[in-house]
C-alpha cells in the first residue's frame, strides 16, 4: 500500500431520485425548489398514520439492464446498477464485463438491502407456498447484492463491499472510498447508497416509533428546522459518485465536481434513536473530517445538514454546530434537501453528497423547503429560497440510528478543469 496521501476528486455523478434521474435532471429539480414528494401509492397507506412518501415514477430499469438479468435483481440491486452506470457515463468512463479490471473499486450503503422483495414474496410464501416464491431470492436480498450486481454489469474487480450503517451508510460508502484511493488500493471507486424501502412492513416499522411525519399534507409534511416538525417522509432513491486520484484524473481531462477533502466516523455509544443528549461525539465527529481535510472552520461556505425533521435530532444537530463554528455559524447557510427526495435511508448521505457537489461546481446553494416557522432551538440561516454565491468547502453531515455519525468534507479544485 502507497504511504502517500493522494488527492480524491469527483469525476462523475449518478443520482436517481424522485425529483430527478441523472445529473441534468436532478439539477433541474433542485434548481426548481419542488419536492418530490406526495401521497404514497405504492400500497395502501390506510393502515398507517404516515400517509407520503417520496416515490420514482418513472424509472425503468431496461434503460439500464437486461431482460434477463433484471430478473434476478430486486429494485434496490436495479437503483444500484442504473446509479453506477449514470455516474460512469457522467464521468466518461467506459466498462466492459468481458475485459474487467482491477482498478476500479466499488463501495456502497443501504440501510435495509433487498427486505422490501423479501416481504414481498413472504407474503407469496403465506398465501402460495415455497413454490411460488422466486428462486433467485436468496441472491436477491442479502445485503451486498447491489455491489455483486453492479460489479458483474462493469467487470469491475476491484475491492468492493457493502456497509449497512442506517442513514450513514451512503456517507461512509463515501468515506470508505477516500481511504481506498488515498492510500493507493485502487484509482477509482464508484461510491454512494440505495435504498428501495416502500413496503407495508417497512413503512409500518418506521411509522410505529413515530420517525416519520403525520402532518395531514404530504407534500409539504417534510420541514427541517420548522417549529412544527414531526417526523420525516421516507423515500427510495440511490446516488453513485466517480471517485477517482486526482493525478488519473487530470491525465485524462476529466471535468471535476469537487474534491473529497475529509471524512470523520464516530458512534453516540448511547441510544438506537435519540441523539446523545451533550452532542459530544458529533461535535468530535465534525472537527475530526474538518482536521482530515485540513479545513479550519471559518472556511465553511455551506453546510448540507442530516436534517431529518424529527423534533430532538435537528435541534440537537444545529446545536453541535454552534459549538464548532461559534458566533460564525450565524453566516454560514445551513440547508437540509432531503424534502426534495424524501429520508432515503443508507442512499440519504450520497444523494446530499451530489447535491453538495453540485453546489460547488454551479455556486448554488438549495434552499430549506417548507421551513415556514423556525425553531427557536433551530437558530441557523436555513435557506428560505436557493441562493447564488461561490462555495468553496462544504461540510455533510449524516447521523443514523445506532448513534452513527458520518461528516465528509468537499472542496472546490481551483486548479481542474471545470468541463470537459
Amino acid at each position: 500500500m502507497n504511504n502517500e496521501r493522494r488527492r480524491v476528486v469527483i469525476t462523475g455523478l449518478g443520482p436517481v431520485a424522485s425529483m430527478g434521474e441523472g445529473v441534468d435532471a436532478f439539477w433541474e429539480g433542485l434548481l426548481r425548489e419542488k419536492g418530490g414528494v406526495g401521497r404514497l401509492t405504492r400500497f395502501d397507506p390506510a393502515p398507517f398514520h404516515a400517509k407520503g412518501a417520496a416515490e420514482i415514477f418513472n424509472f425503468d430499469p431496461l434503460r439500464y439492464i437486461s431482460t434477463q438479468r433484471l430478473k434476478r435483481m430486486d429494485r434496490h440491486s436495479q437503483l444500484s446498477v442504473a446509479s453506477a452506470l449514470l455516474a460512469l457515463q457522467d464521468a466518461g468512463i467506459s466498462w466492459d464485463p468481458g475485459q474487467p479490471r482491477q482498478d476500479t473499486g466499488i463501495s456502497l450503503g443501504t440501510a435495509l438491502g433487498g427486505i422490501s422483495d423479501a416481504e414481498e414474496q413472504h407474503e407469496k410464501f403465506l398465501s402460495e407456498g415455497m413454490r411460488r416464491v422466486r428462486r433467485s431470492l436468496a441472491m436477491q436480498i442479502f445485503g451486498g447484492a447491489g455491489h455483486s450486481n453492479v460489479a458483474i454489469e462493469c467487470g469491475f474487480q476491484g475491492p468492493a463491499t457493502t456497509n449497512s450503517n442506517s442513514c450513514a451508510s451512503g456517507a461512509v460508502a463515501i468515506g470508505d472510498a477516500l481511504q481506498w484511493i488515498r492510500y493507493g488500493w485502487v484509482d477509482r471507486v464508484v461510491a454512494g447508497g440505495a435504498e428501495a424501502p416502500l413496503s407495508p412492513l417497512t413503512f409500518g416499522a418506521f411509522d410505529v416509533i413515530r420517525t416519520m411525519s403525520r402532518a395531514e399534507d404530504p407534500s409539504t409534511a417534510y420541514r427541517p428546522f420548522d417549529r412544527r416538525r414531526d417526523g420525516f417522509v421516507m423515500g427510495e432513491g440511490a446516488a453513485c459518485l466517480m471517485l477517482e486520484e486526482y493525478g488519473s484524473a487530470r491525465r485524462r481531462n476529466a471535468r471535476i465536481y469537487a474534491e473529497v477533502m475529509g471524512y470523520a466516523l464516530s458512534n453516540d455509544a448511547y441510544h438506537m434513536t435519540s441523539p446523545r443528549p451533550d452532542g459530544d461525539p458529533v461535535t468530535g465527529t465534525i472537527r475530526k473530517a474538518l482536521e482530515d481535510a485540513g479545513v479550519h472552520p471559518d472556511e465553511i461556505d455551506y453546510i448540507n445538514a442530516h436534517a431529518s425533521a424529527t423534533p430532538m435530532n435537528d435541534a440537537n444537530e444545529v446545536a453541535c454546530l454552534h459549538r464548532v463554528f461559534g458566533d460564525r455559524l450565524r453566516d454560514i447557510p445551513v440547508s437540509g434537501t432531503k424534502p426534495y427526495m424524501g429520508h432515503t435511508l443508507g442512499a440519504a448521505g450520497a444523494l446530499e453528497a451530489v447535491i453538495c457537489a453540485l453546489s460547488i461546481k454551479h455556486g448554488y446553494v438549495p434552499p430549506t423547503l417548507h421551513c415556514e416557522e423556525l425553531d427557536p432551538a433551530c437558530d441557523i440561516d436555513f435557506v428560505p429560497r436557493g441562493r447564488r454565491q461561490e462555495v468553496r468547502r462544504v461540510l455533510s453531515n449524516s447521523f443514523g440510528f445506532g448513534g452513527i455519525n458520518a461528516c465528509l468534507v468537499f472542496g472546490k479544485v481551483e486548479d481542474a478543469l471545470s468541463e470537459y
